[in-house]
């Protein structure tokens, strides 16, 4: 570690022992300027057997005891390299040299679990339904649901899944090591928005690391590190993948993918189905969403399919609304209609009449007159008097227009009815 560096870190531990409570908030916006102590304190992480380790650790502690969100999260930044310097001691039987990174990760543990008040805490996750659009799925794209009694019964219903009470622990053991350090990651999932790219890189490169050491993978990826296969569980890789996940839309495409392939890699060889299922849908879900601004300092975000809005939605389905909606929509017409005949000063709109085979009578009334010899056409032969005047190719269309209208008159029983049907 360079003087320089150390310089750094002393320096920053001697300033917040001497700061005032009323100071804590400005001194906790004022670290985000410090440019060189964030790659410095992970030096000191990395170096397992530096005299700053411990003094780094509890100043940490301090940050997040303290309440204060902003050293809180400056504290979360780090735990993807406190974990990895955690599990590679464990793995190299060399418990001594974690004793200071155990203490900060169990303090971190037990505060998490409580409130304020000294309660245990009970998380709960709302599992979304199929049926309902989300971030990460369109019910379109899945199909048609059967509209089963069962169906209709669950929709609009929510599960919900609980986590907790947890256990308080006051050191590692074999058995609940990956409980505490599955909680950390889920704690560290929750403030994702907050972290920089160096920790994204340092979750990525955990992740990696743990799932490939001691298999034929390590000599592919030319990984010098501890060759002792680390045992995981399926909880703590789904915490894994769901940061991976964050990391791929945030800038960090090429190590986001190859710690994603590695976790399944690692979920193929132990048969874990939660993560291989999880996995695998994010995998699949990357083929057909580009990954935009591979720029870390442009937009971040990737292309999902959102709900689609009114103006998307084909106007050609029938449903018992639209049916309504056009009935009144008709009649609103025809209204205008009769308004503008009385508007023209009672004129009745004269109609065509059409000619049948043998003299015929339509339902509606009118008198059918043979064909004659000159009609080889089959068209209309007899027009009343229209003051407007049609030709034939705009016959057929008033014919309709003409019956639409007779229609309407008749149930309406209105007295332009009555006039109109006195002109023939």
């Amino acid at each position: 570690m360079l003087a320089m560096d150390q310089g750094v870190v002393e320096e920053w531990l001697s300033e917040f022992k001497t700061l005032p409570d009323s100071a804590v908030s400005n001194y906790a916006a004022s670290l985000r300027d410090k440019g060189s102590l964030v790659p410095a304190l992970y030096k000191v992480i990395r170096e397992n057997y530096s005299d700053l380790l411990e003094p780094v650790c509890h100043q940490l502690f301090e940050f997040y005891r303290s309440g204060e969100p902003q050293l809180q999260r400056f504290t979360l930044q780090f735990l993807p390299e406190l974990l990895w310097s955690l599990l590679s001691v464990s793995a190299a039987r060399d418990p001594h040299t974690s004793g200071c990174i155990e203490a900060l990760l169990l303090g971190i543990y037990n505060l998490e679990i409580v409130d304020k008040d000294g309660q245990s805490k009970v998380l709960s996750f709302t599992v979304p339904s199929l049926s309902k659009p989300s971030v990460y799925h369109e019910p379109s794209a899945i199909g048609s649901i059967a509209l089963t009694e069962g169906a209709l019964a669950n929709h609009g219903l929510s599960r919900v899944v609980y986590s907790g009470p947890h256990l308080q622990r006051e050191t590692f053991t074999a058995q609940n090591r990956f409980d505490v350090l599955t909680f950390l990651l889920l704690c560290y999932n929750a403030a994702l928005s907050y972290m920089t790219s160096t920790s994204l890189q340092s979750l990525c490169q955990l992740s990696s690391r743990v799932c490939i050491c001691g298999y034929p993978r390590q000599q592919m990826r030319r990984y010098k590190g501890i060759s002792t296969r680390l045992t995981v569980t399926s909880e703590f890789l789904v915490q894994l993948i769901t940061g991976i996940h964050y990391a791929l839309g945030n800038g960090e495409v090429e190590l986001g993918s190859k710690a994603l392939d590695d976790v399944l890699y690692r979920a193929q060889l132990e048969l874990f189905p939660e993560a291989l299922l999880v996995g695998n849908a994010i995998k699949s879900s990357l083929h057909g969403a580009a990954l935009k601004s591979n720029n870390k300092e442009g937009a971040r975000s990737i292309q999902v399919e959102i709900t689609p809005t009114a103006s998307r939605i084909s106007r050609n389905a029938v449903t018992s609304l639209s049916i309504r909606g056009h009935r009144w929509k008709r009649h609103e017409s025809q209204e205008v209609s009769v308004d503008s005949e009385a508007a023209l000063g009672g004129v009745a709109i004269p109609e065509i009449s059409v000619t049948g085979v043998g003299g015929e009578r339509m339902p509606n009334g009118d008198s059918l007159r043979p064909r004659s010899d000159g009609d080889a056409s089959g068209t209309t032969s007899e027009v009343s008097p229209d003051p407007r005047g049609h030709d034939s190719g705009t016959r057929g269309q008033e014919v309709r227009r003409q019956k639409s209208v007779r229609r309407m008159v008749e149930n309406e029983g209105s007295g332009s009815a009555s006039t109109g049907r006195s002109q023939y």
